[in-house]
């Protein structure tokens, strides 16, 4: 781990990494429904999907990620909610279940650490007491000659103010360092969970703008294909082509018709997932009023990626917390061995009634030496395992650093020329339909060589899309590996 000393590289020293494309960083899963088929749209993916899943306890369901729902705010309107990035980045900050549960868990390791405190800090509590009692002294035996049987009822007041403080004990003060070691955890949790909040709300958001691209897409083709169909029926009926070539043009149109109702289906799933995440109410429909720019990232060096990765990453400075943690636990029970001291007091007026009462008051000086306890080598041999589990956790995460560091440059660099061929593709593609339709026209060729120029079009656009989601989705691995993608996000919309 670097030392505490080496300094966070300024935000003006990362935007270079990530430059206006920040936020088409997060273009990582708007394309990757088109990545395995070319003619056919498959279904809306899961909203978890490329979602990390929040470290630590948690009471919602095994198996559910709670970065894909939320806590609903607000209520239903007849109007499409116009809905900007930087409002779905807000309202994802705001209302994710994710980081709610992250900040619920903040708030418990305080607890925890004013709980160790309380054994640390002076314990100062007040008491009023009015009694009245009637004793049989025979019955305890006091049974003398002209001795009272019974004494009684007889009532005496009594307020008092106690006081029990700590003065010395190793193993207090090392749990207590331990519970704010686990408070700075959290914290470097919460931090973390806002920063996969900013993942999830964009990834959603830039998954249905690309769903509204589809449909656009989708609808243009339906309206080539209608075009061609119209132009074989005139043909067909004025004797100029057979009719095969007419009804492969139908058969053409009513598989864009089919893709365009897939496409639509889509879209208004993603509109719903994007809904879930950032806490819109059910039924409420939004309209998407931002554009996913693109643009290639600037290239950076393994080691620099690396070295600001190790000294931003919050997940990984919250398991150097858990570890700082786990070592003053590991102390603290090998303290459970030597002797504590404690004092404890009490003042207060005691009488009759308030009016007939004197001062009293006791103090006490307490030592407590350890002689034989199985429990303290219990505790030790737990700590010592925790201990062990919490560094073999650094180490691991420390690795798995690298390799999403690694593996984000070399897709990163493979995915930007895959972009390059797939839009060259694209330019052909629309070239030889271009032509296909030219030497159909001019009753050169029959239709079918159109029909493969309109599927070779659609392959090469899905082709494209699949490449740009590739490259976006290693920046936006590039960016989470590194730590600071809220950050980047929002200086790049400020800098829009």
């Amino acid at each position: 781990m670097k030392a505490a000393s080496s300094q966070k590289p300024g935000m003006h020293e990362l935007l270079p990494i990530l430059p206006i494309a920040t936020l088409a960083t997060l273009l990582v899963v708007c394309s990757a429904t088109a990545a395995s088929q070319t003619s056919n749209y498959p279904d809306a993916p899961s909203p978890s999907q490329s979602i990390p899943q929040m470290s630590g306890p948690s009471s919602i369901s095994a198996g559910q990620n709670p970065f894909t729902g939320s806590v609903p705010q607000g209520t239903v309107g007849p109007e499409s909610m116009p809905l900007s990035f930087l409002q779905a980045i807000n309202l994802g900050l705001r209302n994710n279940l994710g980081l709610l549960l992250q900040s619920n868990a903040t708030l418990t390791a305080r607890a925890q650490k004013w709980k160790e405190l309380n054994d640390l800090l002076p314990n100062l509590s007040a008491q009023i007491s009015a009694n009245v009692a009637q004793d049989n002294l025979a019955a305890r035996g006091l049974r003398f000659p002209g001795f009272p049987a019974v004494v009684g009822p007889y009532g005496f007041f009594d307020a008092r103010v106690y006081l029990k403080q700590s003065v010395l004990d190793f193993s207090v003060l090392e749990r207590v360092k331990a519970a704010s070691a686990q408070e700075q955890a959290a914290q470097y949790g919460y931090k973390d969970a806002r920063d996969l909040v900013v993942l999830a709300t964009g990834n959603a958001y830039l998954q249905a703008l690309a769903g509204a691209a589809r449909v656009e897409t989708t609808a243009a083709q339906v309206e080539t294909a209608q075009a061609l169909y119209g132009k074989a029926q005139d043909q067909q009926r004025a004797g100029v082509i057979p009719a095969i070539d007419a009804l492969r043009a139908q058969v053409e149109l009513q598989n864009r018709q089919q893709q365009a109702i897939v496409a639509r289906n889509n879209y208004s799933k993603q509109k719903l997932v994007l809904g879930r995440i950032i806490g819109v109410p059910g039924g409420q429909d939004i309209s998407l009023t931002d554009k996913a720019p693109y643009e290639p990232l600037t290239s950076i060096g393994l080691p620099d990626a690396l070295q600001r990765a190790y000294l931003m990453r919050s997940d990984y400075m919250a398991a150097a917390a858990q570890l700082r943690g786990a070592e003053h636990s590991h102390r603290a029970a090998k303290a459970s061995y030597f002797p504590s001291a404690s004092l404890t007091a009490d003042y207060g007026d005691l009488g009759i009634t308030p009016g007939q009462s004197h001062g009293t008051f006791t103090a006490g000086a307490n030592l407590k030496i350890p002689i034989f306890q199985g429990k303290n080598h219990a505790d030790v041999l737990e700590a010592e395992a925790g201990l062990r589990n919490r560094r073999q956790e650094l180490d691991n995460l420390r690795a798995q650093i690298e390799y999403e560091v690694r593996v984000a440059l070399l897709d990163l660099s493979a995915a930007a020329e895959q972009v390059a061929v797939a839009k060259s593709s694209v330019d052909l593609a629309n070239q030889t339909l271009v032509q296909a339709r030219d030497r159909f026209s001019a009753g050169v060729v029959d239709n079918l060589e159109v029909v493969q120029a309109q599927e070779a079009l659609a392959t090469a656009n899905e082709s494209y899309i699949s490449s740009l989601y590739a490259h976006n989705l290693a920046k936006v691995e590039l960016a989470h590996a590194m730590g600071f993608a809220e950050e980047g996000v929002k200086q790049y919309l400020k800098g829009k």
